[in-house]
């Protein structure tokens, strides 16, 4: 064979290799859920960063806080015929007609950090943490720090939220057992920094000062440093003169729990991109005997650990 035909050959097999691994290319559709908070944009990185590592075309939908964006999105993505969809949901309900829609279409689909009250069989997990224990973890530490007496504020996630649901659920499954713990304030604070500020000027307000007040418990960081915010402009001594505990274990609640200006923090972790795209994967190859819920591990933070969580994560 001639040189010629040699280095045609070549690159004749070269550009079916190069078919071969493009056809071969999953593309999946990511409805998340917005971008409220610090937890929720470095969630949507890792996705973005682990599909890229595995040459996985993702197409990337943000619902901006709203149910109607994110059905728009999969019937979108439906329509595109995408070899698998992923939805973090923003509210439980409203999801039977196009989770329908998808099996219909023969496209899996796969519940990320958030749950829906639906059929079961019309998705094929759920890859997620467990919001109760989430939950109940801060009621314990809670009920310990506190010596069973306490009354707290709370600032709720965004109203119909699984994550605003069962934190709540399980965090007053723990203190109904004691007596003298109460919550004897509640309001939504849309898991954002602004609107927990907000709520906690309120409160503070309303409690001449959180005269009484031994503790607020939020949904997530977030509302937390809001609260934090209001605290300091109140006068008061965030994580000394009031007991601070929430959820999502971000940066700079690491940062204030080891300056002592926050309590504890029940990390929800944000690099499970890995953990989702190995399901959904794996299905995708084949796989089908999945449990209905898989789930990620979660932590309680607190002061005595928060310089170390830091250093490990190589901030400061």
């Amino acid at each position: 064979m001639t040189r010629t035909k040699l280095l045609g050959a070549a690159t004749f097999g070269f550009g079916l290799l190069l078919a071969a691994g493009s056809a071969s290319a999953l593309t999946i559709g990511f409805s998340q859920v917005g971008s409220e908070g610090d937890w929720r944009p470095a969630f949507s990185k890792d996705m973005k960063d682990e599909a890229a590592k595995r040459n996985i075309d993702l197409k990337y939908s943000d619902a901006q806080g709203k149910e109607e964006n994110q059905l728009k999105a999969v019937r979108s993505f439906i329509a595109q015929k995408v070899d698998a969809i992923i939805i973090a949901p923003v509210v439980v309900t409203g999801w039977d007609a196009v989770l329908k829609e998808a099996k219909a279409a023969k496209i899996p689909v796969f519940l990320a950090d958030r749950d829906v009250d639906s059929d079961p069989s019309l998705f094929v997990t759920r890859i997620s943490a467990d919001f109760n224990l989430e939950g109940r973890l801060a009621g314990a530490w809670l009920a310990q720090a506190s010596k069973g007496k306490c009354d707290v504020v709370e600032l709720q996630g965004t109203v119909g939220s699984a994550p605003a649901l069962q934190r709540k659920k399980g965090f007053e499954s723990v203190t109904a057992l004691f007596p003298d713990i109460k919550i004897v304030k509640s309001q939504s604070g849309d898991f954002t920094t602004a609107g927990g500020k907000e709520v906690a000027e309120s409160f503070i307000k309303a409690t001449n000062g959180f005269k009484g007040i031994c503790a607020v418990y939020a949904h997530n960081d977030n509302m937390q440093l809001g609260a934090i915010q209001a605290m300091k402009e109140a006068g008061l001594k965030p994580g000394k003169d009031v007991l601070l505990v929430s959820v999502d274990g971000v940066p700079d609640m690491f940062r204030l729990l080891a300056a002592g200006e926050a309590n504890a923090s029940v990390e929800l972790k944000s690099d499970i991109g890995k953990n989702i795209y190995d399901v959904v994967e794996a299905y995708l190859k084949g796989k089908t005997d999945f449990p209905k819920w898989v789930l990620i591990p979660s932590d309680l933070h607190t002061q005595a650990d928060a310089a170390a969580e830091l250093a490990k994560r190589g901030l400061k």
